[in-house]
């Protein structure tokens, strides 16, 4: 029997994997967000500042397909034929409506089922256009009318938790989130789609945009010896998770820019009140196509919408501060004890081409 379901599952790709679960649906999941609610923020803010109301609709119709992006994102990560992936446009509009705050966890959760529910069923009869479409949607918006509601709950109430903590201690509390967030985004998993299904905003936002920004401008910093300007500008503009294959070679090399996250976090949170009021997603992006420090002013710009203050010159100072300058300096003067040391060698952040 159990050898009769491993062959089924095989045969139908379905893989019960940390890896396909954890690492390859939830970097897609942030891919999809990315091209829905991260950009039509972006455009709408464009919109905003431009007073062209062409990029407000744009913008718009960007993030109102946020659910059905992620599912589809989900969905071909998980290899599911084309009338699973369709489908799940629907259930991915279900999951992320009836999560509310929490959405992009529940369409993580229901995407993955309903995917895994449709693949079963494939080409396993002679009506398959019908019955594919109709288990995956029936699957997948059942349960996101039974489970989002209460996933959404979950991951709003573990987020909340998060920012109440650092509110009450943001010394603390930045030091952690900046470390962890950050060391997420060099992981190969998501940080932006951890920091979007929290919905972390607020202090414990910028505390995780200062840990983004420090590897990212950290590693760029540290490795110019070694890859010059490509190596900065891909790195520090796109992502740290390149220097994954030689961390795992040499984990000290990792020091320097968890150290500029163990710094910059605290002094993000506690002396320049930095807040990511933007998309929450935004919190988990650092300096990749310099999203994290448009978050931050997106925040300001509905803020001031709000009837909030204007940010003044020590806002500023203090996103330039904790984005790039603080972060290069620091991984930098670690980086050069560290070598001064031999605990970090030539050619050891060496990036292949």
């Amino acid at each position: 029997m159990a050898s009769t379901v491993a062959a089924f599952l095989e045969r139908k790709d379905i893989e019960v994997t940390f890896q396909r679960y954890a690492i390859d649906a939830l970097s897609a999941m942030a891919q999809g967000l990315f091209a829905s609610l991260l950009i039509g923020t972006i455009l709408s803010t464009v919109g905003d500042l431009s007073g062209l109301a062409f990029f407000n609709q744009i913008g718009t119709f960007a993030k109102s397909v946020a659910g059905p992006a992620m599912a589809i994102a989900i969905g071909y990560a998980l290899h599911t034929p084309p009338l699973v992936l369709f489908s799940l446009a629907a259930v991915g509009f279900a999951a992320n409506d009836a999560g509310g705050a929490g959405g992009p966890l529940a369409v993580l959760v229901i995407a993955v089922v309903a995917s895994e529910l449709g693949k079963a069923v494939s080409k396993e009869t002679k009506v398959d256009i019908i019955v594919t479409p109709a288990v995956t949607i029936l699957g997948g918006c059942g349960l996101a009318l039974v489970a989002a509601p209460w996933i959404g709950a979950l991951a709003s109430s573990v987020g909340g938790f998060i920012m109440w903590a650092t509110e009450l201690q943001p010394f603390f509390m930045g030091v952690i989130v900046s470390v962890v967030i950050g060391i997420a985004l060099t992981l190969p998993i998501s940080s932006a789609a951890i920091c979007a299904a929290l919905g972390l905003t607020g202090l414990a936002g910028g505390a995780a945009l200062a840990g983004c920004c420090a590897q990212m401008v950290g590693f760029a910093v540290l490795s110019f010896r070694e890859n010059r300007w490509g190596g900065l500008l891909s790195q520090g503009l796109g992502t740290s998770m390149l220097q994954m294959g030689n961390i795992v070679k040499k984990p000290l090399i990792w020091v320097p820019a968890i150290v500029a996250s163990a710094v910059t976090g605290p002094v993000a949170t506690c002396v320049f009140q930095l807040s990511q009021n933007g998309p929450a997603v935004a919190s988990g992006m650092g300096t990749c196509g310099l999203v994290g420090p448009i978050g931050v002013y997106t925040g300001w710009i509905s803020g001031m919408e709000a009837g909030a203050a204007a940010p003044g010159a020590f806002d500023w100072v203090g996103l330039v501060l904790v984005c790039f300058v603080l972060p290069a300096l620091i991984a930098w003067a670690v980086g050069a004890l560290m070598r001064k040391a031999g605990l970090i060698a030539e050619g050891d952040l060496l990036l292949e081409a």
